[in-house]
C-alpha cells in the first residue's frame, strides 16, 4: 500500500543552521508522488532531513533511496565482500568486530569534516545513513551548511576563489586513514583526485556553495603551493564555524539524509568498547560545475 497523502507530514525545522525533522511518514512503505514531492521539497530546502522512529531492512533503506535516483555501489575500500554482497549498495559503517575482524568501516575515530567521495570526477548528489546501534555517548555527526558557509565570505575571500578549481585528494578516508593500494604523498599537488570548482551550482536549487571536499592534501589548481594552502587555510577556518553546523544526537531507528552538494559531515569519535552500526546508501551523482548565470548581476 502507499504512503498515505502528505498532509501527514510534518516538516519542523532545527532552529540551527540547516536540518529538519519529518514526523508523519514511515519510511518502510512506498512513498505516493505527492509525499515524495514534499518530501524532496523539504530536502531541497533545508539540506539535512532526519526521519526518527523508522523500522527499516535493507530493502526497504535501498528502496526509498531509489526514489531520488541510481544508488551507488559501496566504495571499494569498504569491508563487505562483493562477490558475495545481496546489497551492494549499502555500505556498514561500524567499529564491532566479529572473530578479531570489523564488520564495517570507520570505526570509533573522529571523521574530520567532509564531502562523501568528492574524490570522484562523479559525487553522490546524497547520502542516506540509517542507526541500528548506538553508543551512549559520542558518535555524535555534525552538518555544515556550505550555502551559508559562501554567501557569508567576506569580499575579498569571495574574489580569490572565483573560477578556481580544488582537487579533492582520492588517497585517505575521512578519517585520514591511507587508502588500501595507495602511496603516501608529501606534495598536495601529486596526489590523485579529482577536480572540481570551488564554487559549485546545485543542478536543482540554482544556488551556489562552497564546494571544499576534505581538507588534507586539498590543492588549489593553479597556485604555488604557499599560496594554495593559505587560502584554502582561511576558507577552512570560515566554513567551520559553529554559526553554520547542527549536530545529530543518534537514536535507535533515525534515517538521516543530506544533500552532498551543499553540506559537509563530521562525526565525533565515541568509546571504543561501545558498539556503532549504521547501514548507509548513496545517491549516484553527477559531476559538480559552477554556472556563471546563477550568480546575480
Amino acid at each position: 500500500m502507499d504512503q498515505p497523502d502528505n498532509r501527514r507530514i510534518a516538516v519542523t525545522p532545527t532552529g540551527a543552521a540547516l536540518g529538519a525533522d519529518v514526523a508523519g511518514i514511515d519510511l518502510a512503505q512506498p512513498l505516493d508522488d505527492a509525499a515524495f514531492r514534499a518530501v524532496e521539497a523539504a530536502w531541497h530546502q533545508h539540506l539535512v532531513l532526519r526521519f526518527r522512529g523508522q523500522r527499516l531492512d535493507d530493502p526497504g533503506l535501498l528502496a526509498f533511496g531509489r526514489r531520488f535516483g541510481e544508488l551507488d555501489s559501496a566504495p571499494v575500500h569498504a569491508t563487505r565482500d562483493a562477490d558475495h554482497d545481496p546489497y551492494p549498495e549499502i555500505t556498514v559503517m561500524s567499529n564491532i568486530k566479529v572473530d578479531g575482524k570489523p564488520i564495517g568501516n570507520l570505526g570509533h575515530y573522529e571523521a574530520e569534516w567532509h564531502t562523501d567521495m568528492s574524490y570522484n570526477e562523479r559525487c553522490p548528489i546524497g547520502s542516506l545513513l540509517y542507526s541500528l546501534e548506538v553508543p551512549a555517548e559520542g558518535g555524535d555527526t555534525g552538518f555544515c551548511n556550505m550555502y551559508l558557509a559562501l554567501e557569508t565570505l567576506p569580499a575579498e575571500l569571495k574574489r580569490a576563489i572565483v573560477g578556481k578549481s580544488c582537487k579533492h585528494d582520492a588517497s585517505r578516508n575521512s578519517a585520514g586513514e591511507l587508502r588500501r593500494g595507495f602511496k603516501e604523498a608529501t606534495d598536495p599537488r601529486e596526489t590523485p583526485g579529482a577536480v572540481h570548482p570551488i564554487i559549485r551550482t546545485h543542478p536543482d536549487t540554482r544556488r551556489n556553495a562552497l564546494f571544499l571536499g576534505r581538507r588534507r592534501d586539498a590543492y588549489v589548481m593553479g597556485l604555488p603551493l604557499d599560496e594554495s594552502e593559505d587560502l584554502l587555510n582561511r576558507l577552512w577556518a570560515h566554513a567551520a564555524k559553529h554559526e553554520f553546523a547542527w549536530y545529530q544526537k543518534w537514536k535507535v531507528g533515525d534515517l538521516i539524509m543530506w544533500d552532498n552538494r551543499c553540506t559537509m559531515h563530521r562525526r565525533d569519535a565515541f568509546d571504543p568498547n561501545a558498539r556503532r552500526l549504521m547501514h548507509r546508501t548513496q545517491i549516484k551523482g553527477d559531476k559538480p560545475f559552477f554556472d556563471p548565470a546563477s550568480v546575480a548581476a
